[in-house]
């Protein structure tokens, strides 16, 4: 804006100058028309004044209107690369949140899993730890009714579950067993040789567990003839049917069933529903007996309405009998009545007794 008022200055002195110089040539010049030239001259050059003056205004305008439109939209793209990063930031906060979180968990897991490994590594506190599963298990699968945890068997052995069931198949005992170690150093084993011995141990281990359980909570007249052992990995479970199944056929042998956490829920569900069955057997067996003492009351009200209705088809006849006997006198009361003095024979032949025949 500051060149173009130079600008214009410039030409408004370069026009002057030349008025000058016009006058003092016209100055020397004699007559009324160069006065008139003259004027013409100051008339334009003041129209040119008049003019770049408008002109001058339109643009101070036009600039104004254009930096107030660019301030505008400055401040508008200011204000929405504000709120986008205002939102942006708190997107991230909000992830930074979340992180935190699953820091929290992550560290909370990692205590979880080194108090876990703590427990596995203690032999009473893993068998204690098999227990429990079990017995999660199941309190969720079967009713209070149907199971005794740490029962006593006639044999004075202590087993970890008995599952009360009817005869067949009878009670069935379930013992919780984990080979951890065995299997951990089977895990590890990192050559052939140390992998063999690792697996020789393994087997031996779970035979052994098969067997004290055959002998133990297998009892004759008490018992079913089988038993389950529980192991509550699904890891041990698959290693043992996928490499061992010389174990798995002793088991078979010795009739103990060896039973996962999956495995156990599906055989737990069967159970269920073998006890939902025998109770609504057992209920039938009421509803029949029920029914029988109902059929004897029946048969002994059937016969109290036959004797009721001998007694009311005796007190028909007698009240038949009795119209009978009302109608008649009605009658003999109406001939009384309609009797003359003077027919004595008539009187005589119509109060004359009756005969056995009309008695009713």
């Amino acid at each position: 804006m500051d060149s173009t008022l130079l600008a214009i200055i410039l030409v408004v002195i370069v026009v002057a100058a030349a008025a000058i110089v016009i006058t003092m040539v016209l100055s020397r010049r004699q007559g009324s028309e160069a006065v008139a030239r003259l004027a013409a001259l100051e008339g334009r050059l003041q129209q040119f004044g008049e003019t770049q003056a408008n002109a001058q205004a339109q643009l101070n305008r036009t600039l104004a209107e254009r930096l107030d439109t660019v301030s505008k939209r400055l401040g508008d793209g200011l204000v929405r690369q504000t709120t986008k990063t205002g939102e942006s930031l708190k997107g991230i906060h909000e992830r930074l949140a979340v992180m935190d979180a699953a820091q929290k968990n992550i560290t909370e897991l990692s205590q979880r899993m080194i108090g876990l490994q703590d427990i596995l590594s203690n032999k009473q506190a893993r068998g204690a730890f098999g227990e429990i599963q079990l017995e999660n298990l199941v309190r969720e699968m079967l009713p209070p009714d149907a199971y005794a945890f740490q029962a006593t068997l006639g044999n004075r052995t202590r087993v970890d579950c008995l599952l009360r069931l009817p005869n067949p198949p009878g009670a069935i005992a379930i013992d919780a067993k984990f080979p951890l170690e065995s299997y951990s150093a089977l895990r590890a084993a990192d050559d052939e040789a140390a992998r063999v011995q690792a697996s020789r141990a393994f087997g031996s281990d779970v035979q052994k567990h098969v067997r004290d359980i055959a002998e133990k909570y297998i009892v004759p007249g008490e018992t079913a003839e089988s038993a389950l052992m529980f192991l509550p990995s699904e890891a041990v479970y698959a290693e043992l049917h996928a490499n061992f199944r010389n174990v798995i056929e002793e088991s078979f042998k010795r009739r103990v069933w060896i039973v996962s956490p999956t495995t156990l829920m599906a055989t737990l569900n069967t159970i269920r529903a073998i006890l939902k069955d025998a109770r609504m057997r057992e209920q039938a067996g009421l509803i029949q007996a029920e029914v029988q003492k109902l059929l004897v009351d029946v048969e002994r009200l059937d016969k109290r309405v036959s004797n009721l209705q001998s007694h009311f088809d005796l007190a028909v006849k007698d009240v038949n009998e009795i119209r009978i006997s009302s109608d008649k006198v009605t009658k003999r009361g109406l001939a009384i009545e309609q009797v003359e003095l003077g027919d004595d024979s008539a009187a005589s032949e119509d109060l004359s007794p009756p005969t056995a025949a009309e008695t009713p």
